[in-house]
């Protein structure tokens, strides 16, 4: 078990990834961020500030940490998910936080626990100060490599019970520090197939749900796909592809059934609830040329937003004044990976991504980040909490 106080950012890092947190969906184990809650809750309230566990299901919490300062300051909210993809065939000890040429290892420490360590450290010198502009919070959500869980359940029902609203939300993930201002969504569905099982010394008496399939499959890629034209400056185009397939029971029965899975990208822009319509309307075309088609979409797995930048030019703007007061690039990015921030569209809180460590390295066999980011990343929160906002209309 890690220590109980955690002296340094570093220590915090190193402690943090010595939880396995291996998100629920992943490795079925419930409750998976449980125990690193409860050891951030303890740590915040060491340094002083406030806690409060906002209940998700079963026993799992997003962590909300407060430091107001004024009644009038506005309040700034991080966010940080607790949660990591699978450990296994890891080639380094994927909880041992070791240190060694300048880089932490670990699974988790640079996606995401390098950026949640760096802001509760960024806020304990931000306490430490005599002039604080702004009532800070953060919040560590759960089930982020999944199903968003912990920030779609903080946005949906505990904002509302807070007392305030925050004038911008900084998603910590590893952008090495540059500032990302919008992302990609996706929607994951699946495509179904029903046949008739025959014998396969009668094939005639059946009818396979797999060549029903392979003609859904060439339609998505012949018509649906090449005419997806929405497009992106900072984000790049709208895809889609079909990456899981199953079909049949054994290699003498004609198949009754078949699935696919498909992943379709959604630029900026883009309405994430039109992509089931719009497929619709290509297998409609397939069922009015073959009557024997039977084929139906299921609800989607998930449905994530894209970050869209539109309306939030002022924090934006207020995000990149500090950045160059402090010498980094200031430029805005956009990337092809989801994040929490997306979650934020439609809630009239403005957000941007930003944190220590490289996405190259995250989801890796021998995941690391190396110190000086973590240091740095701790140096921009700071900065950022440390700084006035005035957002102009």
């Amino acid at each position: 078990m890690p220590k109980q106080v955690c002296y340094s950012c570093q220590e915090l890092l190193q402690a943090m990834i010595a939880f396995n947190t291996v998100n629920s969906n992943i490795s079925g184990e419930l409750d998976a961020e449980l125990a690193l809650s409860q050891f951030l809750e303890s740590q915040a309230n060491f340094l002083g500030f406030s806690t409060q566990r906002l209940p998700i299901k079963g026993q799992s919490f997003n962590l909300l940490v407060s430091y107001p300062v004024s009644q009038d300051a506005p309040w700034l909210l991080f966010e940080s998910h607790l949660d990591t993809v699978s450990i296994e065939e890891m080639t380094i000890d994927p909880l041992g936080g070791q240190l060694k040429n300048n880089r932490i290892y670990g699974r988790g420490a640079c996606d995401t626990k390098g950026s949640g360590a760096a802001m509760l450290y960024a806020l304990k010198r931000y306490a430490e100060e005599s002039i604080a502009p702004n009532n800070i919070a953060i919040v560590y959500t759960v089930d982020e490599e999944v199903k968003k869980t912990g920030v779609r359940t903080f946005i949906e029902n505990h904002l509302s019970l807070l007392d305030w609203k925050p004038v911008g939300a900084i998603v910590g993930e590893p952008t090495q520090l540059k500032l990302v201002i919008a992302h990609n969504g996706v929607v994951r569905w699946r495509i179904q197939t029903q046949g008739i099982a025959a014998h396969s010394s009668s094939p005639e008496r059946g009818l396979s749900a797999i060549s029903m399939m392979m003609k859904v499959v060439d339609a998505l890629e012949s018509r649906y796909i090449p005419g997806l034209d929405a497009s992106h400056a900072l984000t790049g185009r709208a895809q889609c592809s079909v990456n899981v397939i199953r079909g049949g029971t054994q290699v003498n029965i004609v198949p009754a059934s078949c699935e696919v899975q498909v992943d379709r990208r959604v630029v900026p822009g883009e309405k994430a609830q039109s992509v089931i319509p719009a497929v619709e309307d290509v297998l409609n075309e397939l069922r009015r040329n073959d009557d024997k088609m039977n084929v139906l979409q299921t609800e989607p797995d998930i449905i994530f937003p894209p970050l869209d930048p539109t309306g939030n030019e002022a924090f934006i703007a207020f995000v990149q004044g500090k950045l160059k007061e402090m010498q980094l690039s200031c430029e805005p990015m956009g990337v092809g990976f989801g994040t929490n921030a997306s979650s934020f569209n439609g809630t009239g809180i403005p957000a941007i991504i930003i944190g220590p460590g490289d996405i190259a390295q995250a989801h890796t066999s021998d995941e690391w980040i190396d110190l000086e980011q973590l240091r740095q990343g701790e140096a921009v929160y700071l900065n950022l909490m440390r700084s006035q906002i005035r957002l102009e209309d």
